[in-house]
């Protein structure tokens, strides 16, 4: 057995010529935390005709989130195979794009697509509830790095020059569920979860996508999540991931297996939520239970297995596909149409709530059931469902849902998980990418 990335912004900042403080630059916002820091206020309703900046018409569908840039938004989309109407039932047609738009118009400045590594999987089953691209881009304010499963990694400039792509595997998940770990940065590296595609995870030097470690485990096969870079004290950084069943955490500079923490349950055959981290000097990784481990609160670094002396607490809280976000020492998330909040210092529920939908009950659609992540900004917890419903539910011991709401227009599906920058919130379904903003 072997074996998360968060670099502080400020490092992202020295290294970045036109990322700012309020730019949301990889999955989840700065560390992958989910959380907003933002002065201006959030609009807490929205519609086809409220507090809607723009909506900008998408070349394909995707469940990648959006992630900002200065005036710049970037996403990725698939396009000619299974992309809907007009597209092609072909596989040979299937492309990968990376798309951005212009943030203060709404219109698409530039997308680069490229040709597939075929074959891929077939747009069917649970398959077709990721398809092929949900992993979210991460960018270093110079550069988007892109990761599209067994078609490789991808590095862009901001005007969408192509600067280096590499394969990191083409193996695909024989469950036929897809890939979905996005990238993440470390100083110089480009650290990517290569489960489905070689059982790996692997660090690319950023400059030229050149392999710098790899580190092999079966286990990885059945991860979905994105790790996140925790600064233990110091001198010592580590990447934190949660896998089936555990929670691992290594050495960023050379990929090796640090310490790893054993989830109390059956031992899972998946990983789909991502971990969240607390801020400090004795960082808490806090994962939700899956199909059968318990969650957990562990806390970042020591050595080997910390099973039992790292362990904060465990319970049966199960958060499925969606990531939590911990604020104010909360834990909430939305799973099956239920907004969930626990103290994250104890791990004791504060309140379990049905969200009230505004296309009629609030659970998840389909098999998979809803796959976006719930955020905080402005006080405020934002959440799209699968099927366009975004619920607004205020932050407090106390359940208070202030709004649902609905883009009445599109009828696509909504797996991304939103993004904030400066009074603005970014909303991307399969068909279209909306700004939101107070009026």
């Amino acid at each position: 057995m072997l074996f998360s990335p968060r670099t502080p912004l400020v490092l992202l900042l020295l290294v970045a010529s036109t990322a700012t403080a309020s730019d949301w630059l990889r999955f989840r916002g700065d560390s992958g935390t989910g959380l907003s820091d933002d002065a201006k206020p959030l609009p807490t309703t929205w519609s086809d005709q409220e507090n809607l900046k723009w909506k900008c018409e998408l070349p394909g569908p995707g469940l990648s989130s959006p992630i900002i840039v200065g005036d710049k938004i970037f996403l990725t989309c698939w396009t000619g195979y299974a992309a809907g109407e007009g597209s092609s039932d072909n596989m040979d047609n299937l492309k990968r794009a990376l798309v951005c738009v212009d943030r203060n118009t709404g219109k698409i400045n530039w997308s680069k697509s490229f040709d597939a590594v075929l074959p891929e999987d077939q747009f069917r089953g649970m398959f077709a509830e990721n398809g092929y691209a949900s992993h979210t881009p991460v960018s270093d304010g110079e550069r988007v790095y892109c990761f599209f499963g067994k078609s490789g990694v991808y590095a862009f400039d901001m005007e969408g020059e192509k600067l280096w792509d590499t394969s990191v595997g083409t193996g695909l998940d024989p469950r036929s569920w897809g890939s979905a770990s996005s990238p993440v940065l470390y100083k110089d590296k480009v650290i990517i979860t290569a489960g489905a595609e070689s059982e790996s995870i692997v660090a690319l030097n950023k400059l030229d996508g050149k392999e710098v470690w790899k580190q092999e485990a079966p286990t990885l096969s059945g991860t979905w999540t994105t790790p996140v870079m925790v600064q233990v004290d110091d001198e010592r950084t580590d990447i934190v991931l949660n896998v089936p069943g555990e929670v691992w955490g290594l050495n960023p500079d050379t990929g090796k297996l640090r310490w790893y923490c054993i989830q109390p349950g059956g031992q899972s055959n998946s990983a789909t939520g991502s971990l969240v981290v607390s801020q400090g000097p004795e960082p808490v990784a806090y994962v939700l239970g899956s199909r059968d481990s318990d969650a957990v609160a562990v806390r970042v670094g020591g050595k080997g297995d910390v099973s039992e002396s790292h362990m904060v607490w465990t319970n049966n809280a199960s958060g499925r596909i969606g990531t939590p976000v911990l604020y104010e020492g909360r834990l909430y998330w939305v799973s099956g149409g239920i907004a969930n909040c626990i103290d994250a210092e104890t791990g004791d529920e504060v309140y379990k709530e049905r969200l009230r939908g505004a296309s009629g009950g609030g659970g998840g659609r389909g098999r998979g059931g809803d796959y976006s992540s719930a955020i905080i900004a402005d006080g405020k917890l934002y959440y799209m469902s699968r099927g366009g419903d975004g619920y607004v539910i205020k932050a407090g011991d106390d359940f208070e849902q202030l709004a649902t709401n609905r883009f009445d227009s599109d009828t696509g599906e909504y797996s991304a998980t939103p993004a904030v920058s400066d009074g603005q919130l970014f909303i991307r379904s399969t068909t279209a990418l909306y700004c939101v903003e107070q009026e």
